[in-house]
């Protein structure tokens, strides 16, 4: 039995939309906000006011950068191929229903290839198990279930449940888009989410808060892409490391809603835990624009109660500010293969011929959830027209994603879908696609070298094609569109030209577009409307195939044996930038997101090995032959060997996927060492019972050789702060051994996750004992 849709779009939208649980309790925050005052005694930042005012305990005294919080969230989202995980491990709390309001989007699973429809229908066909899967567990606990073809994630948040000051938890990346309608949005691993919808403290490092004060306004081609492109550059892709991106000044009135989730969305990239504006008359009109005048009306009394707003003396307020004049803000390219290579439109031409990069754009992407909206339609759509008035089609391909269903049909009925189709670009589904390498590429046969721009958020090496001398290059949507009509890498719309079809110099003039529909949205096909309100329905049956290739029950990781470990092998030692792309690749692996033991034969088989320069190469040290990553994983746990990653700075840079942390512990790995870890990535380690550790002082990576054990002292009887030593034996016995120090960043209930084996067990041992 399906789950019943109401048979009137706006009817659906209104119902969902003046759910009560899309309605932050205000009241409660805002009483909260005056002990949270009262405890501290000094102004508060905006980021501070809702992290602290969602604590279990408000009168608690936090510090940034040292205490750990417990809060309580307002609500969870969930993408498809992260959903699978954390609701399998949701099923061994043998809980009855979430603690908070949650949902599942299915958006990663679809593979962009004919287009639209037609790749949302063969999705349905080879995903037909995870979909069912999916549907009948949210059916079964009360989530929301946001089939295949409503949209993407991030998107449909924004449009449906994202309030200002709310506390939402996203098993993606990119869950800060939401911080666009003034929310706390963080990206989490599954353990974390199963935390919110068990109903227990989610615990977070109180972040240090980063100002970013915008001063005038945007002119001629800049777009609030380009903000948080040189911020990118500005920070780099570590720089933002369990900091929140706080924006205020007078130039945030100026900036769209949308906009503002732009730059939310890929706050991500410099490793923010999030990022947040005040509220804003923008986020008024398009939540009455998406059907929640209740929140707009809410909203503004909790602004007059000064909760939505930093308090005025902003210079204290910030660990570090940074200044941008946005009437002095170019567009800017990022890229190829990192996102904070920022460079501005006026200097890419040199750095084209710098590289000797050859000037060729080959293929062009707009929309994917960082933007996708009207007014990111619209203003791409203005470049397209100026161009077919002049007789002009794209040198380049030119695909487009729109964000979820409401704004296809929006777009289809304003017109700038048929433009950009006429033009020549292919519409896409409402989902991923190329964005997380679901793209299967008709127009490159094998890997050489070609440029790609986009206005998605990342561009790591081979992430969008799976070829990795594929360049891509990111910007916003109407820079994107002008290039693909150029087909030049080097194309500078603000100052160079092009022929148009009779042969006379041609300039494009700076992009428009509206923020808003005048007619108001069209909420689309009755089917991917708002799911209708959720109760859980206990009888609904959740079965898995013992031998299904696509999901597999999770049993419970060992507990830790209380002992240190002793005679370690390091299993590899990774070399430079290791995203979780690089530990749990995506693309034609999302298929096995739901069946660890099959998504475990892909771990790290994108990382270089130091010892050998050879990416996915490693050598048995049991017998001196080499293998691939998982292979030897295996072996060693086959034959109950212990062994451990080395790794460089920020590992784990990159997307939410606890799947990177989930595969190393299948394997039997306990143990990551690394320069420096990223956000979420460390915190996915310690829920799955890895202990994540770092050099005190980076440079004794480097004394790390092939073939050494290690054997740690001062895990055993670990406590918050507390001393480990890693005593190193080189293989060379003629060596002396040494000892390295690490650090670890350890709370109180995180030893406890490892001490049980996982934050799962701990638990289900807390609430047995409860």
């Amino acid at each position: 039995m399906r789950r019943s849709y109401a048979t009137i779009a706006s009817r659906a939208a209104n119902a969902a939309a003046l759910n009560p649980r899309v309605l932050p309790n205000y009241e409660k925050l805002v009483a909260n906000l005056k002990k949270v005052r009262s405890a501290l005694g000094r102004p508060l930042s905006l980021a501070e006011k809702i992290l602290y005012s969602h604590q279990h305990d408000p009168s608690s005294l936090p510090k940034r950068g040292e205490s750990y919080l417990k809060l309580s969230p307002d609500r969870v989202a969930m993408q498809d191929a992260s959903a699978q995980m954390a609701l399998l491990q949701f099923m061994l709390a043998d809980k009855p229903n979430s603690a908070v309001p949650a949902s599942v989007h299915c958006d990663h699973l679809i593979e962009a290839y004919a287009g639209g429809d037609s790749d949302v229908e063969t999705a349905k066909v080879t995903n037909k198990e995870v979909f069912d899967f999916l549907e009948n567990t949210t059916a079964k606990y009360g989530l929301d279930f946001w089939r295949p073809g409503s949209g993407i994630i991030h998107q449909i948040v924004l449009e449906n449940y994202s309030a200002p000051g709310a506390l939402i938890l996203g098993t993606d990346s990119h869950t800060p888009n939401a911080g666009g309608l003034g929310a706390i949005a963080i990206g989490v691993g599954g353990a974390d989410a199963v935390d919110a919808m068990v109903g227990i403290p989610w615990e977070l490092k109180a972040p240090r808060i980063i100002g970013v004060r915008l001063t005038g306004k945007l002119q001629g081609w800049a777009a609030p892409k380009d903000v948080i492109l040189k911020i990118a550059g500005l920070l780099t892709v570590r720089g933002g490391t369990n900091s929140i991106l706080e924006y205020f000044g007078p130039g945030v009135e100026s900036l769209s809603c949308t906009g503002l989730a732009t730059i939310c969305n890929m706050g991500a990239e410099v490793g923010a835990t999030t990022s947040v504006f005040p509220l804003t008359a923008s986020m008024l009109r398009y939540l009455r624009a998406t059907r929640r005048p209740h929140v707009a009306d809410a909203a503004e009394k909790a602004a007059a109660a000064g909760y939505l707003a930093a308090d005025e003396q902003h210079d204290r307020l910030y660990d570090e500010v940074i200044e941008i004049d946005l009437s002095q803000l170019e567009p800017h390219l990022n890229g190829p293969m990192t996102p904070d290579a920022a460079t501005p439109i006026s200097q890419f031409k040199s750095l084209v011929e710098k590289n000797g990069w050859k000037d060729e754009v080959k293929v062009g992407l707009i929309g994917s959830c960082t933007n996708s909206s009207y007014q990111d339609m619209s203003r791409a759509a203005s470049i397209a027209q100026q161009a077919l008035d002049r007789g002009l089609k794209p040198k380049a391909n030119l695909f487009v994603t729109p964000g979820s269903e409401q704004i296809r049909a929006t777009i289809a009925r304003d017109g700038q879908s048929g433009v950009l189709e006429k033009a020549g670009a292919q519409v896409l589904a409402n989902a991923c696609g190329p964005c997380i390498g679901m793209w299967k590429r008709k127009d490159l046969d094998y890997n050489e070298e070609n440029a790609i721009v986009s206005s998605y958020n990342r561009n790591f090496k081979g992430r969008n094609d799976g070829f990795t001398k594929t360049m891509n290059f990111l910007a916003s949507p109407e820079l994107v569109t002008a290039m693909a009509f150029s087909g030049k890498l080097s194309f500078n719309p603000i100052t160079d030209t092009l022929l148009d079809a009779s042969g006379k110099s041609f300039k494009f003039t700076p992009p428009s577009g509206d923020d808003l529909p005048s007619q108001g949205f069209d909420a689309g096909r009755e089917v991917y409307q708002p799911p209708a309100f959720q109760v859980p329905d206990p009888s609904r049956k959740v079965e898995i195939d013992p031998k299904s290739q696509r999901l597999q029950l999770l049993e419970p990781f060992d507990k830790w044996d209380g002992e240190d470990f002793k005679d370690v092998r390091v299993l590899v030692k990774v070399a430079g930038k290791c995203t979780t792309d690089h530990i749990s690749a995506a693309g034609p692996w999302l298929k096995y997101k739901g069946h660890l033991e099959n998504i475990a034969n892909n771990t790290l088989i994108g990382a270089t090995n130091s010892f050998n320069g050879k990416v996915n190469v490693v050598k048995n040290e049991l017998d001196g032959t080499e293998g691939s990553v998982p292979d030897v994983a295996k072996s060693y746990k086959q034959n109950g060997v212990p062994w451990m990653v080395v790794a460089d700075f920020n590992y784990g840079e990159g997307s939410a996927r606890e799947h990177a942390a989930l595969q190393p512990r299948y394997l039997g790995c306990n143990l990551i060492l690394s320069r420096s870890f990223a956000r979420i990535h460390e915190t996915n380690l310690k829920k799955q019972g890895i202990l994540p550790l770092t050099f005190v002082d980076p440079a004794d990576y480097e004394k790390i050789t092939e073939g050494c054990t290690i054997t740690t002292r001062g895990v055993k009887g670990i406590k918050p702060g507390s001393k480990i030593e890693l005593l190193v034996q080189p293989v060379d016995k003629s060596q002396p051994n040494f000892v390295v120090p690490v650090a670890h960043t350890m709370s109180e209930d995180q030893i406890q996750f490892f001490v049980h084996g996982s934050a799962l067990n701990f638990i289900r041992v807390s609430a047995s004992q409860s």
